[in-house]
């Protein structure tokens, strides 16, 4: 059965900005990046000097309306088909790849296991989730109800 992989690992960190930019010069196709609010999502966290329009436009990703800050943005990656960033409701980072094939493949889910358990590592994420068709979690609580995913590295401890 065909589909698409989604990886994600949560990150904590007193650096939000350097582990956004290490992510995106590794993984995000910056030459053409696919979201017209990448520059927005560059300055506002990464620069940390957003200019006018620009957290309206991050804004415009959130998925709910009653979310405070929460918002994720899918971007072209460089390696994969898609690189996700999410600004979760507690400030942390959820960093995403996609990653595709059939998903009945034992060879496509030891990919997709080694892949989410590389970015762990990278990040020093907390924990990793993956799953197929699978949304990114923009809170802590969507976290743990991302029982879904058919794979799952570590745990997210209450921070």
């Amino acid at each position: 059965m065909p589909g698409c992989f989604y990886l994600y690992v949560w990150v904590r960190t007193a650096d939000r900005a350097s582990v956004l930019a290490t992510f995106i010069h590794r993984y995000v196709d910056t030459a053409d990046p696919g979201d017209p609010r990448f520059a927005s999502l560059v300055r506002a966290l990464v620069d940390e000097r957003p200019e006018p329009g620009d957290r309206e436009a991050l804004a415009e990703l959130r998925r709910d309306a009653e979310a405070s800050q929460a918002f994720s943005v899918y971007l072209r990656a460089s390696a994969h088909d898609t690189a996700i960033v999410t600004l979760t409701e507690e400030g942390d980072l959820v960093l995403g790849l996609t990653l595709d094939g059939p998903v009945d493949d034992a060879e496509v889910l030891a990919r997709a296991a080694k892949l989410m358990a590389g970015l762990k590592e990278e990040f020093q994420a907390a924990a990793g989730v993956a799953g197929v068709e699978l949304a990114p979690p923009q809170s802590a609580s969507e976290w743990q109800e991302s029982g879904l995913g058919i794979l799952h590295d570590g745990q997210l401890e209450r921070g």
